[in-house]
C-alpha cells in the first residue's frame, strides 16, 4: 500500500510540475533574430533539412503553393505539411503536450484561443522574427509566442453566368433568383462561418435567418466546397458568403464585400512549438512567410502594415465594414459559441456527408 501510494504521489507530482502556471516563473523574455534568411537556411539544413508543419484547412491541397513555394526558395529543406480542420488539429497538438511526444515544429491554426492557452502551458517558443515588427501589433504576441502570418476573410462569390447580378449586402441573399441556388457551410460545423451567421443576424435580426431558409440553400461541409461548386461548369450551385477565392478570383467568378453588414476577416496564427524537433527549419519557414518576398504575391491583405492592399482595395484596418480582431474574442468565448453551435444545428441539422478533406469536391 505505502509503495502504490508512493507511486500516486510521484504521479501527481509530475502532473502538477507539468501543468502549473508559469507566469510566475519570470522567464518569458523571447530569442530575437539577428541572423540573415540565408544563415538560418544554413542551420536548418545543419539540423537536418526537416519541417513539420500542421496546418488549418478545410482541403487537403491548400497549402501546395506554399510547400511548392518554400522548398524550390530552400533546396535540400523538406516541408511536411499536414492540412486538417483546425479544431482537430489542435487537440491532436493537446496530446502531444500531454504525453510528452511533440513532433511538430509549427502551427498555423484558426483556433486563435489555444495560443494563449498553450503559451500560459509553457508550450510556445517565444520567438522573435525578422519581420515581426512589420506585423500589424494587434496580430502579434508582445514576446513572439505567436503572430499572424495570413489575413482570411469571406467574401460575396457568385457565378456570373449563372445569376444576373452579384449580391452587394446581406439582405440581397434574400431575392428570389438565388432561390435554390445558394450554397453555404455549416455554420455549426466551422467556427468561422459561426461567426459570420451570428454578426449577420445581430445586425438583421432571425428573421432574416428564416428567410434565408426559405431559400432552400445547398449546405455543405468546408469552406472550399462551395467555391469548388461555383466554379463547376455544370453545376446550379451559383451565390455564396461562407468561402474565400483571394481578392482576384478567375472568371466566371464575381467577388464582392459588404459595405453596410459586417464581414468576418482575422489574422491566422502561427507558433513553434518550444520543444519542437527542428527549431531552425521551424524559423526558418516563420521568417519566409513574413517575408516581403512572400508576402507581396499572396494576392490578398497581408498581416504586414508596410505591405499596401491590392489595388483597387483599402487597407483592411481602414475598412469599417470589418474587424479583423474581433474573431479573436469570439473564438475565446467557447461557452457562447458552443450555444450557438447548438443553436443552428437546431435549425439546420447535424453537418451531413464526409468531411471536405475526404470528399471529391
Amino acid at each position: 500500500m505505502f509503495k502504490l501510494h508512493t507511486l500516486c504521489c510521484a504521479a501527481l507530482s509530475a502532473w502538477v510540475a507539468s501543468a502549473y502556471d508559469v507566469t510566475l516563473g519570470f522567464n518569458g523574455a523571447p530569442q530575437i533574430e539577428n541572423r540573415t534568411i540565408d544563415e538560418i537556411y544554413e542551420a536548418a539544413l545543419a539540423e537536418g533539412g526537416i519541417v513539420t508543419l500542421w496546418h488549418g484547412g478545410d482541403e487537403t491541397n491548400q497549402q501546395d503553393s506554399l510547400k511548392q513555394a518554400f522548398e524550390a526558395r530552400f533546396p535540400n529543406i523538406t516541408l511536411n505539411v499536414t492540412v486538417d480542420v483546425s479544431k482537430y488539429h489542435d487537440g491532436n497538438i493537446d496530446r502531444q503536450l500531454a504525453t510528452g511526444g511533440v513532433y511538430v515544429d509549427s502551427v498555423i491554426l484558426q483556433t486563435l484561443h489555444d495560443y494563449p492557452r498553450w503559451d500560459d502551458e509553457g508550450a510556445l517558443l517565444h520567438y522573435i522574427p525578422l519581420d515581426f515588427f512589420n506585423i500589424q501589433p494587434s496580430f502579434r504576441d508582445l514576446r513572439g509566442a505567436w503572430y499572424g502570418v495570413a489575413v482570411f476573410a469571406w467574401s460575396f462569390l457568385w457565378n456570373e453566368n449563372r445569376v444576373s447580378e452579384g449580391p452587394k449586402e446581406f439582405d440581397d441573399f434574400l431575392r428570389p433568383e438565388y432561390k435554390d441556388k445558394l450554397v453555404l457551410t455549416y455554420p455549426n460545423d466551422d467556427d468561422a462561418v459561426l461567426y459570420a451567421f451570428d454578426l449577420i443576424m445581430q445586425q438583421y435580426g432571425y428573421e432574416w435567418f428564416e428567410k434565408l431558409l426559405a431559400q432552400n440553400p445547398r449546405w455543405v461541409r468546408g469552406t472550399g466546397t462551395p467555391v469548388t461548386l461555383l466554379s463547376q461548369s455544370n453545376g446550379t450551385s451559383s451565390v455564396t458568403f461562407t468561402s474565400s477565392a483571394g481578392l482576384a478570383p478567375t472568371s466566371p467568378i464575381g467577388i464582392a464585400f459588404p459595405t453596410k453588414g459586417q464581414f468576418v476577416s482575422w489574422a491566422q496564427r502561427a507558433a513553434i512549438l518550444k520543444d519542437s524537433p527542428h527549431p531552425e527549419g521551424a524559423k526558418l519557414l516563420h521568417n519566409y512567410i513574413l517575408s516581403e518576398e512572400y508576402q507581396a504575391q499572396n494576392g490578398g491583405w497581408s498581416v504586414r502594415k508596410d505591405i499596401p492592399a491590392p489595388e483597387g482595395y483599402q487597407d483592411l484596418a481602414d475598412i469599417p465594414s470589418s474587424n479583423p480582431n474581433g474573431f479573436e474574442g469570439f473564438m475565446a468565448d467557447r461557452e457562447r459559441a458552443e450555444r450557438l453551435r447548438l443553436f443552428f444545428e437546431d435549425k439546420i441539422g447535424t453537418p451531413q456527408g464526409l468531411s471536405s478533406l475526404k470528399d471529391d469536391l
